[in-house]
This record gives C-alpha cells, structure tokens and sequence, in this order.
C-alpha cells in the first residue's frame, strides 16, 4: 500500500469513527456494514478531489525551491554576460 493510500485510510477511518461515535445506539449496531459504506464514500470523494499527501506537497514544494533557485541563479549569470557583451562592443 502506497503512503497515499495509507495517509488516506488512516484520516478516513477517524472519519467513520466520529460519525459511528454520533450516531444512535440502534444504528450502531449495523456497524460493520454502515462503517464500510461510510468509508466507501468518503474514499470515493476524495478521489475525485485528487488530493495528495503532505509527503507529495513537501517533495514537490522542495522541487520548486531547487528551481527557482537556479533559475535565479541563471538569471544573475546571463546578467554578467550581457554585461561583459555590452562592454566588448562599446
């Protein structure tokens, strides 16, 4: 099971334990299918949000800062070559 899914499953089956903690004692006792149904659904959306896991968000935010800084980088050295070009032609 990917860390995704474990994510996933762990926030969803605190989900379905709060719901199962509110509800009636006669609806309680339809539990294991109720809970099941309960998980199936809440899975389900959260597919469809495509939500990823704080791991994913950290990795690619640490992708983004590595490129940025060299983008920056690059910047500041096409900037000394402009300049160096500019000194050579005057």
């Amino acid at each position: 099971m990917s860390e995704t899914n474990m994510f996933n499953q762990i926030k969803i089956e605190k989900i379905v334990k709060q719901i199962h903690d509110v509800m009636p004692t006669s609806l309680k006792e339809l539990t294991t299918d109720l809970d099941q149904k309960i998980y199936q659904i809440i899975q389900s959306k959260l597919n469809k949000l495509s939500v990823v896991s704080r791991e994913e968000f950290d990795i690619q935010s640490q992708a983004l800062f590595c490129a940025r800084k060299k983008l920056t980088e690059m910047e500041k050295k096409l900037l000394e070559l402009e300049s160096k070009l500019s000194k050579k032609t005057n």
